[in-house]
């Protein structure tokens, strides 16, 4: 068993975040425990709480991670495109090509609590970037439009293309042929964005 002072607190929060994300690999999150995970890297659980603060906490900042592995990745995708229309397409194909590459991960960033615990401003922020990401898009898609008009899509834009993702994740579609999650996707978008921008 390693000793607190084997490591960092910087080396420890790495060694552990990267523990977790190698987890989550193959395996959901509700497999874990603060017990499970500490013993994976050789620690007591007391040693991670106090690193940490809480189990809520430590896979928070996995969460974040994921969000900023997206976030990363979506700047990447958006610097090939050269229109909002194009860019909310690319945006969107991320999204489900992520999910689907990353299920457990992905999982965790949306069915995580905090369960009593504060919600961290440092991880309120990471939530705010994605959206904000969405929200200026629409905004040079459409710059008439209203503040609430573009908060208002940018959540069913949102919502939509995340419903899909979960089904087409989960493999819940039930379909007798096979659908292709990018082509409802791509459905989705095309009729409500037209209708939107005419509106």
């Amino acid at each position: 068993m390693a000793r607190r002072n084997d490591h960092s607190r910087e080396e420890l929060v790495e060694m552990t975040l990267n523990c977790v994300e190698d987890f989550l690999k193959s395996e959901p999150y509700q497999s874990l425990s603060l017990r499970k995970i500490a013993a994976m890297i050789g620690y007591v659980p007391s040693t991670l709480v106090n690193v940490f603060g809480s189990y809520n906490i430590l896979l928070l900042h996995v969460v974040t991670r994921t969000l900023d592995d997206l976030q990363y990745q979506a700047k990447n995708r958006l610097a090939d495109t050269d229109t909002p229309n194009a860019a909310l397409f690319a945006l969107a194909h991320l999204y489900l090509d992520f999910a689907a590459a990353n299920p457990y991960r992905w999982r965790l960033v949306f069915e995580h609590t905090m369960q009593g615990d504060k919600m961290p401003e440092w991880h309120s922020d990471r939530i705010q970037n994605m959206t904000g990401m969405l929200e200026t898009l629409l905004r040079q898609l459409s710059p008439n439009k209203s503040d609430d008009d573009i908060v208002q899509a940018s959540r069913v834009l949102w919502s939509g293309v995340h419903g899909i993702t979960l089904l087409s994740v989960d493999d819940k579609l039930f379909t007798d042929a096979p659908v292709d999650g990018g082509k409802l996707i791509d459905n989705l978008l095309t009729g409500y964005l037209s209708s939107w921008v005419a509106s």
